[in-house]
């Protein structure tokens, strides 16, 4: 039914990426942990699968038993992947993957890991860049050779800038690998000056940084909302609106002109907001952030700043009018899916907005993604 819906809409002509949709990577953990670099750790987490039923994942840190994602086993894709796969000529994930991609009419989807997301808040630094190189090496040479329109943002061990510059290196040329991500729910400050040499590298690569929004409920002040509802609502946005005006501030867009970011699964509404207050504070005391040479707001809405739409905001299509306008969306607008989480959207969630021309929708669909992902869009 969702195929013919799109087909009706003239979806099957268009071309269409998804830059932020994911997979449960620990139902796979023991093949990815084969990949962990140092013998000690691989063996440890090799005699842990082995020895252990109904454990965690090995290593992984995370939310424990707080998980509402999956609505009470209501998606069956979210948690236990309990879709029917019969063939074993390629990777579950792969299949699991190009169903998603052929029920939203896509030519591309950028995949994302899901419990890995917390690993910006590892209580050992070490095994973000064990367990984030594990994942990156399985993804590149399991699955995504499968499928030239499965590609992925490579997780960065942000913790570890020096680990994540290799990381950088090993990967930008790698087919599939179409930038580099870092997992936004963490407490380093995206400005330091250990990450220049970082933010260079990537900026070399021609490929994009990304910023994934989560949420981590053992934070002080989140600690407070007493439901999942409250979490998502502000935990999503409140990383990514911490980073970006670190990024800003500190004269980030300057030093590295070419750089672009994007920022992922935040929604909007936060955008207007952060413009906003960015530029008025920064009237007052320009002397803080002597890097600039613009406004707060116009960094923000300029080429080398992208969103993604997911979860977008639609309550009050005024204020989502506006908010396009003022991130310049027709030009820096990514459609994202967020597949299979609860609050996944359908292409339809841009093409049935009544303020978009038809250009613009084709542009946030999918040639904005092309363009800055250097995409074959005849592939």
């Amino acid at each position: 039914m969702q195929e013919n819906m799109h087909n009706k809409k003239g979806f099957a002509d268009w071309f269409i990426v998804d830059v932020d949709a994911h997979h449960v990577e620990t139902v796979s953990w023991p093949e990815i942990t084969s990949y962990i670099d140092d013998p000690v750790i691989r063996h440890q987490a090799e005699m842990y699968h082995a020895e252990r039923v109904g454990t965690p994942p090995y290593g992984l840190n995370g939310d424990l038993g707080l998980r509402y994602q999956d609505v009470g086993g209501r998606i069956p894709h979210q948690s236990s992947q309990r879709e029917n796969v019969e063939s074993k000529d390629v990777h579950r994930d792969v299949i699991l993957t190009q169903r998603a991609m052929h029920g939203l009419s896509l030519d591309y989807m950028v995949v994302f890991p899901t419990p890995m997301l917390f690993l910006g808040m590892h209580p050992q630094r070490e095994m973000e860049v064990f367990l984030s190189r594990a994942y990156n090496r399985w993804l590149t040479q399991k699955i995504l050779p499968a499928d030239k329109g499965i590609v992925t943002l490579v997780v960065l061990p942000f913790n570890t800038p020096d680990a994540a510059v290799k990381m950088v290196e090993e990967y930008a040329n790698v087919p599939g690998v179409i930038g580099f991500c870092v997992t936004s729910t963490r407490y380093k400050a995206v400005h330091d000056n250990e990450y220049m040499k970082l933010y260079k590298a990537i900026e070399e690569t021609g490929k994009p940084i990304a910023f994934h929004a989560g949420y981590h409920w053992q934070d002080p002040s989140l600690a407070t909302c007493n439901t999942f509802l409250g979490m998502h609502s502000l935990g999503f946005t409140w990383c990514n609106i911490v980073h970006m005006t670190n990024w800003v501030l500190n004269g980030i867009p300057e030093r590295f002109p070419k750089l672009k970011s994007i920022w992922v699964e935040s929604g909007l509404s936060w955008v207007p907001f952060l413009m906003q207050r960015l530029d008025d504070q920064y009237l007052m005391r320009q002397s803080e952030a002597p890097l600039l040479k613009k406004m707060p707001s116009e960094y923000m809405s300029s080429e080398n700043f992208f969103y993604s739409c997911q979860p977008m905001e639609k309550s009050n299509m005024k204020a989502l009018e506006c908010t396009f306008e003022m991130i310049n969306a027709k030009n820096q607008l990514l459609y994202s899916s967020d597949w299979p989480h609860f609050d996944f959207d359908t292409p339809n969630v841009i093409y049935d907005l009544p303020f978009l021309d038809e250009q613009s929708k084709k542009n946030i669909l999918g040639l904005n993604a092309a363009k800055l992902f250097n995409l074959d869009i005849n592939k």
